[in-house]
């Protein structure tokens, strides 16, 4: 599976610099062979960029994708794959290497980071520390020089759809935010990133316009 889905993106991409403190949040999922980030496998990998519409409302701008290949020193866990229902050797699957899905990935991070001004990347993903888990292991694996991604701070949806929504899994939050959620399309990395990113902005835009940030002043 490669997807790379392109949407228009304002040119007045500025705000974005100042909402997060210069970090450019990036939503990723990630669907793996179990949960030890060392030694389980990465299955799939999906990151969404978010940029800024004209009023300021965060917003999707363009969804990237991969199957990939498990990587040798890594194992998979049958009960991990019989909940998101991957089969690692299936040709179908299209996989990449792990390095190569996580290059083509950073490449469009950096880009991003570099066309909104800001500096550095900030992970959002739902139980973050799982996914920002996985993606530092499989840097350290395959031995990626350039992460464009903070080591360790991140945006976690979890959390911030408890305080907003006293709901803290993902169907159920998007559930209580009024987003479209299909069970049935759950645990793919791309659905699954898109559903986040969806939260994410509902959130973050719902604070705006309540009244909690706005957009620095310029003497």
């Amino acid at each position: 599976m490669t997807n790379q889905e392109s949407f228009l993106i304002s040119d007045d991409d500025a705000f974005m610099a100042t909402r997060f403190r210069g970090f450019l949040p990036v939503v990723i999922d990630v669907e793996t062979g179990g949960f030890d980030a060392d030694n389980n496998a990465l299955l799939e990998v999906a990151a969404v960029m978010l940029t800024m519409d004209d009023s300021g409302q965060l917003v999707i701008a363009e969804t990237i994708s991969h199957n990939v290949e498990a990587h040798p020193e890594t194992s998979c866990e049958q009960s991990a794959l019989e909940f998101t229902g991957i089969d690692p050797d299936d040709p179908a699957r299209d996989a990449l290497h792990e390095k190569d899905a996580l290059h083509e990935i950073f490449q469009l991070v950096r880009r991003q980071v570099k066309a909104s001004g800001c500096n550095r990347a900030v992970m959002v993903a739902h139980n973050a520390h799982f996914d920002l888990g996985f993606i530092n292991a499989a840097v350290a694996r395959s031995d990626i020089k350039r992460n464009p991604f903070h080591p360790f701070s991140c945006f976690d949806t979890a959390t911030l759809a408890g305080l907003a929504f006293g709901q803290t899994v993902l169907a159920k939050a998007c559930q209580a935010a009024a987003i479209p959620f299909n069970n049935d399309k759950a645990h793919s990395a791309e659905y699954d990133a898109k559903r986040t990113a969806l939260l994410f902005c509902h959130i973050v835009n719902k604070w705006q316009n309540l009244g909690g940030w706005h957009e620095p002043s310029v003497d």
